[in-house]
């Protein structure tokens, strides 16, 4: 099962929307995967500026000092934006990775969700419609984003399995399906240096697929790699700061739809996740083919 939904804006008048019209998407979706839902949003870019999406379940204790002591650590300003059990620090850019190595050698189980210029990720345990309400999901603004809500098969129902699943600056990924091959992957990823932090073998895709990119491949290459290196069933969409892409594998076997008109592009595991789209009924609608990469980006 799980449900996934996306959305590319086209038209710049529908970016206050934008978390509004995913969240409605996730909503209707919820009957395919209630044990948790997440969503990804890029919005605008900061110039000069990098940013964390950072969870803990207990964010009173583990966020009350984290951006004095961020800031003292490196020697830069850092602010952090709380939202329930998650935050987003603002840092300057460059400084992800010494923020990362300073959070994981605090007491405490902070975890980091996301880094890049753009993308902020929100997941949790629960139905999308409490996951949302939690985050204010429905109020966010951005360009592009992307959302899940799973129905756990192959690891436990926690906030680390939940997607989306992020493994490189302003990348994630959410997944329909099973992979099969994805302990052997997950080792050689490892060994090669790649972070992967949960026993989700979408995590395992994702990481994939930046593995590649580090090693020179376009989105669109990585993409087309992965119908021969990973082996299953699956449903790709994946975010990056341009735009998202969709991949089926060459079965086919899990649902996808895909709208697009002069205001957006949309994805949904079933239509019924877009009938609540502006001008949905003049869209174009297709089911993705088999086998091939689609990739929309600003």
């Amino acid at each position: 099962m799980c449900g996934i939904v996306g959305l590319f804006l086209k038209d710049k008048s529908l970016e206050p929307q934008l978390g509004a019209l995913l969240t409605d998407m996730l909503i209707t979706m919820t009957d395919r995967g209630p044990d948790s839902a997440g969503i990804a949003i890029y919005g605008a870019e900061q110039d000069g500026l990098a940013k964390l999406t950072i969870q803990s379940d207990a964010p009173d204790d583990d966020f009350a000092t984290l951006a004095a002591d961020l800031s003292t650590a490196l020697g830069v300003s850092v602010d952090l934006h709380r939202k329930d059990s998650h935050a987003v620090v603002i840092l300057p850019a460059g400084q992800a990775a010494a923020a990362r190595a300073v959070i994981a050698g605090r007491p405490g189980q902070i975890r980091v969700m996301s880094d890049g210029n753009a993308i902020e990720i929100y997941k949790e345990v629960g139905l999308p419609q409490d996951v949302a309400a939690r985050f204010a999901l429905s109020k966010m603004a951005g360009t592009h984003g992307i959302g899940h809500t799973r129905m756990a098969t192959e690891s436990a129902v926690t906030t680390q399995g939940a997607h989306p699943f992020s493994t490189g600056p302003d990348q994630c990924l959410v997944h329909n399906g099973s992979l099969s091959n994805h302990n052997n992957l997950r080792r050689k990823l490892r060994r090669d240096g790649v972070r992967i932090e949960s026993e989700n073998d979408t995590e395992v895709g994702a990481a994939y697929l930046t593995w590649k990119m580090q090693n020179g491949a376009t989105l669109g290459e990585a993409l087309e790699a992965s119908l021969t290196d990973l082996d299953g069933f699956f449903t790709f969409v994946v975010g990056t700061k341009e735009g998202f892409g969709v991949v089926r594998d060459p079965i086919a076997c899990k649902p996808a739809v895909l709208a697009e008109t002069d205001q957006y592009v949309a994805f949904g595991s079933e239509y019924r996740a877009m009938v609540g789209l502006p001008g949905i009924e003049a869209a174009r609608v297709w089911e993705p083919e088999p086998a091939t990469v689609y990739f929309w980006s600003h």
